[in-house]
């Protein structure tokens, strides 16, 4: 049977942050409504906030609409100002390193989404990270490392 959900009422355990307290916080819809495919979420990113690491991925098309806000998305080196309405498609395999900060003065709120991929590599350029996702290891030059965060807020 068919469920209609609302992104107001999100129960605790399909979201990263239920009180959106953290700098980047996710609501993960998709899972919540039974996706089995595709993942779909939504991002809000808190003015200062940055959404992820700069990284690209081998394997996962990811779709972004910009739905209230405004930023910065770095994209391949470029720095481009996204307001609500904007959108970008990430094609997998093509290397498009990507990053969403937000310089502007209210929550940015992105609807983030993708094909997820078992298979897929993450490259973080910034720091010279590889991630394997299939085998849960994390490289820097081709050399294991431990204690690494993709948590692009640590202090």
């Amino acid at each position: 049977m068919t469920k209609i959900h609302n992104i107001d009422t999100v129960p605790a355990e399909f979201t990263d942050d239920p009180e959106l307290i953290s700098a980047m916080s996710t609501r993960y819809l998709g899972a919540l409504a039974g996706s089995e495919r595709i993942y779909v979420n939504v991002d809000y990113v808190k003015p200062g906030g940055k959404s992820v690491k700069y990284h690209s991925h081998s394997h996962q098309e990811e779709f972004f609409l910009v739905l209230r806000g405004s930023g910065t998305l770095r994209i391949q080196d470029q720095h481009l100002a996204v307001k609500q309405g904007d959108f970008i498609a990430k094609p997998a395999g093509k290397g498009i390193a990507h990053q969403f900060i937000n310089d502007g003065e209210g929550v940015l709120e992105i609807l983030d989404c993708g094909l997820p991929a078992p298979d897929d590599v993450i490259d973080y350029p910034d720091e010279n990270i590889r991630y394997v996702k299939a085998e849960g290891r994390v490289l820097r030059n081709d050399v294991e490392i431990q204690d690494w965060s993709s948590d692009p807020n640590e202090a």
